[in-house]
């Protein structure tokens, strides 16, 4: 999946397409309205689910029209993300994870004959701790999870356990955008592992140029158009996706970030992910039962 962040890939899970058809291209793109943040649902901090409907903003039906019972966290229900790429689903919050476990329960006793849930703390601990002792012990309480899981599933039933993507251990490896790019360079989208770098007018040549000369030792430096021939959001792209692009793709190689003063957090992350390394791209998928 390209980029490898929550937003572009649990939107390719529940629509079954690639980014280049749902639109929903990276974690902050560019819009009209300026650089939306898909997760927050806003622009420069401020709340834009009126003025930019998500429903409108990724038209694709999750599940296939479907409607099936979705368990994710509560505090979720009405956020844009959410509506972008679960409208119309069936929504349990649940508010603490045992009650991830009792929902998918009561699901499944209803014959339900498919419920998605989703779980985000490996992907929270990862990004403020790091890779460490904290992540493993995280992913020993998964195996819990996992295994409460498949203690309620009715018989000839099935758990598919995925991930949305991998993650990288970056900490304070922040990489400044040398002045010649900075100079050439309008505005910032994506992340600091996939960065979109938007050219001045007329300048898509010079900061192509800069940003190879002094950032291509710790990343790749693709032009848009390049990014396209090589099918990395799909083989089609629709006219709104590519215009949420921005003129160069400065995508991590090395265990580090690209900065960017607009795209800030509650805390420094330590875990990163984003680019197309094989730790970030490759995921687990597992399948067990009773």
């Amino acid at each position: 999946m390209c980029p490898t962040t929550t937003s572009t890939a649990l939107t390719s899970i529940t629509t079954g397409t690639p980014p280049g058809q749902h639109g929903v291209v990276g974690y902050r793109m560019a819009t009209e309205g300026g650089v939306l943040n898909v997760l927050r649902w806003s622009v420069g901090g401020r709340d834009v689910r009126g003025s930019e409907p998500p429903e409108k903003f990724q038209t694709i039906e999750p599940f296939c029209s479907q409607r099936p019972a979705i368990v994710t966290r509560a505090e979720f229900a009405q956020s844009g993300f959410t509506r972008v790429h679960l409208d119309g689903a069936r929504f349990r919050g649940y508010r603490v994870l045992s009650t991830l476990v009792t929902e998918v329960r009561q699901a499944l006793q209803r014959h339900e004959p498919f419920v998605y849930a989703y779980y985000d703390g490996l992907d929270k601990v990862g990004h403020e701790y790091g890779l460490g002792e904290h992540f493993n012990a995280e992913l020993s309480a998964i195996d819990m999870l996992v295994s409460n899981l498949i203690g309620v599933l009715p018989r000839r039933a099935a758990l598919v356990v995925t991930a949305d993507h991998g993650q990288v251990e970056v900490g304070d490896n922040m990489v400044r955008l040398h002045p010649e790019v900075m100079a050439n360079c309008s505005v910032q989208s994506g992340e600091g592992r996939f960065r979109w770098l938007h050219a001045r007018p007329g300048r898509a040549s010079d900061l192509i140029g800069a940003a190879r000369r002094h950032h291509a030792d710790t990343g790749w430096v693709v032009s848009r158009q390049e990014v396209l021939e090589q099918g990395w959001f799909g083989p089609v792209v629709t006219e709104a996706a590519a215009g949420r692009l921005g003129d160069v793709a400065l995508v991590a190689r090395d265990d580090v970030a690209y900065f960017d003063p607009e795209d800030t957090g509650p805390y420094l992350l330590v875990g990163r992910h984003g680019s197309m390394t094989e730790a970030e791209v490759r995921v687990p998928l597992l399948v067990g039962g009773p």
